[in-house]
């Protein structure tokens, strides 16, 4: 079966986030969601639990926990067990968290810049103290520059550290860790004694053939019995605001850690979050695959597109449909702005931790991308001309 990814029917009056919060003339490509509807294995699945007509709170049962088990078993090569499994409303609230669980108030987290806003707030709003740990540029692509992060923890008066934060594949800039690199933060924080939050919940959206995902805890014993791996199917499957994404915990301790902080504050998810994770998980495949393609053509697209505009450059994704933007040849003070008043509705650098980029959701009709950026470069222009 072929899937029409060119077409997607409108989202607006539905309650969408991302379509309801700009002007009506506004192309959103800001928040992490797809316009696509997903696959139609998904959708079945839900309309005969709603056509069931009775609800109530649900439950993971052995065949959504036994899919997850073989998924990361014959994907990512990597052997884990039921009970290491904790389920989650959303990947957000593993995050936060983590923070609460695993660090006290005297400690601090490790955390990247730039990165997804909520691993930063995570240490806010739990008060922990946040290291930033900076992206570099190294043999010709991007890498966590952990050389100058050892300096910094060398000074006398730095709050010890306790949890390293990782996003895997990274959001915003697509980095996908390598072996090499998941091995070299193994042996970082087992120097530092410290646990690892990692978030990988666009380990299924790999746009470069030529790399794979590899999960932080199955790179060694330590990394096992020191991480909390955070997964969905949510973006994967176009699931967002779905409850249905999970720990995976290994350590009993810090697996009872965790939930005595979860208990009675977060939700599982409800009954249609497992549904719709189990048919993505069980049947959705066919229409990942066509997914994978079409998003690879809107990214071979964008890139060309984008650094054919003077002022804009890209550098190529590895993964996730965010593109990174970097508008500071631009010199604007207000870069989100400066594309919404052009009609194009982005989600601002400034929010991951750079002013000077912009990221942009290329999940949207080739059609839409193109007159997105046709605006975009016009915009461009006129602020070139005055």
């Amino acid at each position: 079966m072929n899937f029409n990814f060119d077409n997607p029917p409108s989202r607006r009056d539905t309650l969408s986030m991302k379509w309801d919060n700009f002007a009506p003339d506004v192309i959103p490509l800001w928040v992490a969601d797809m316009d696509f509807p997903t696959a139609p294995e998904i959708v079945n699945a839900l309309r005969q639990r709603v056509d069931h007509g009775i609800f109530g709170y649900g439950r993971a049962n052995e065949t959504i926990t036994q899919l997850i088990v073989d998924r990361c078993r014959q994907r990512y090569g990597w052997e884990i067990e039921a009970e290491w499994l904790v389920w989650l409303p959303n990947l957000v609230t593993g995050l936060h968290l983590c923070v609460r669980s695993y660090v006290n108030e005297q400690q601090s987290v490790i955390c990247p810049t730039p990165v997804y806003h909520h691993f930063p707030l995570a240490a806010k709003q739990g008060n922990r103290t946040l290291i930033s740990l900076h992206w570099i540029h190294k043999d010709g692509r991007l890498a966590l520059d952990l050389d100058c992060l050892e300096r910094e923890l060398q000074a006398d008066d730095v709050v010890t550290p306790r949890l390293l934060m990782l996003c895997n594949p990274h959001n915003p800039n697509g980095h996908v860790f390598s072996r090499e690199e998941l091995e070299e933060l193994g042996r970082f924080c087992q120097r530092h004694n410290l646990i690892a939050c990692s978030d990988e919940i666009h380990c299924d959206l790999i746009l470069d053939q030529s790399t794979r995902h590899v999960p932080y805890a199955s790179i060694s014993e330590f990394t096992r019995e020191h991480s909390v791996t955070l997964m969905s199917a949510s973006k994967a499957f176009n699931l967002g605001g779905f409850c249905s994404a999970y720990a995976i915990i290994p350590n009993p301790e810090l697996r009872e850690q965790f939930n005595n902080i979860r208990e009675g504050i977060v939700p599982s998810p409800d009954s249609l979050g497992y549904i719709a994770a189990r048919a993505a998980y069980r049947s959705g495949e066919q229409w990942h695959t066509q997914l994978l393609d079409y998003l690879r053509g809107n990214h071979d697209y964008l890139l060309h597109a984008i650094n054919e505009i003077p002022g804009l450059s890209m550098e190529p994704l590895q993964a996730t449909y965010l593109a990174w933007i970097d508008v500071s040849r631009l010199g604007l003070t207000n870069p989100q702005q400066f594309f919404l008043d052009a009609g194009v509705g982005l989600s601002p650098g400034g929010q991951f931790g750079d002013n000077n980029y912009v990221r942009l959701n290329f999940a949207c009709s080739r059609g839409l991308l193109e007159k997105a950026v046709s605006r975009m470069a016009s915009a461009i222009a006129s602020h070139y001309e005055n």
